[in-house]
């Protein structure tokens, strides 16, 4: 992103523009770091977001906080927080035991079938959620688009002009 656009996006938000790169970075690192707190704050104590069952959004989750969570990296300020965060460290957990079980051997044939079955699953559902978005929006897109209704205006009657107590409005 551009210093330009950053300090566009930061101004209309109301915020006074950033110009250093420790002041973007340390920006973006607290906005990290809230993400992370609304989506374990979101968890609570549920196996999933949605309930028992996981969601395209507990993937969607689990896609990004793996690797953060999994990889082992000098020091990441990020990395460390999330570990603070004991439900998303099960949440990632409970996912990596239950789709991507490993056997003494590595992945038993069985366990692969299952786990390419899942992603099969995944996939599909993926892509099902995705064609009907898109569905959706060339819907609106086609939709027409009534300009906006123009209300009558109200004109007095000329009882009211005389000062009558019936005050009679007509369109």
């Amino acid at each position: 992103m551009s210093k330009g656009a950053l300090t566009r996006i930061l101004l209309t938000r109301g915020e006074p523009p950033l110009y250093h790169l420790r002041e973007v970075e340390a920006q973006i690192y607290r906005d990290a770091k809230e993400c992370l707190n609304l989506l374990s704050n979101r968890l609570g104590t549920s196996q999933f977001f949605f309930g028992d069952t996981p969601s395209t959004l507990d993937a969607y989750v689990f896609g990004f906080l793996a690797p953060l969570y999994k990889v082992r990296f000098p020091k990441v300020q990020l990395q460390e927080h999330l570990k603070q965060l004991f439900n998303l460290c099960r949440f990632c957990d409970d996912i990596l035991n239950s789709y991507f079980r490993l056997s003494l051997g590595g992945v038993s044939p069985t366990g692969q079938e299952m786990v390419d079955a899942n992603l099969q699953k995944l996939t599909q559902l993926v892509n099902k959620e995705s064609n009907l978005i898109e569905k959706m929006d060339d819907n609106l897109r086609q939709s027409p688009q009534l300009p906006p209704r123009k209300l009558p205006t109200l004109k007095l009657t000329p009882a009211e002009e005389e000062g009558d107590s019936l005050q009679r409005l007509s369109p």
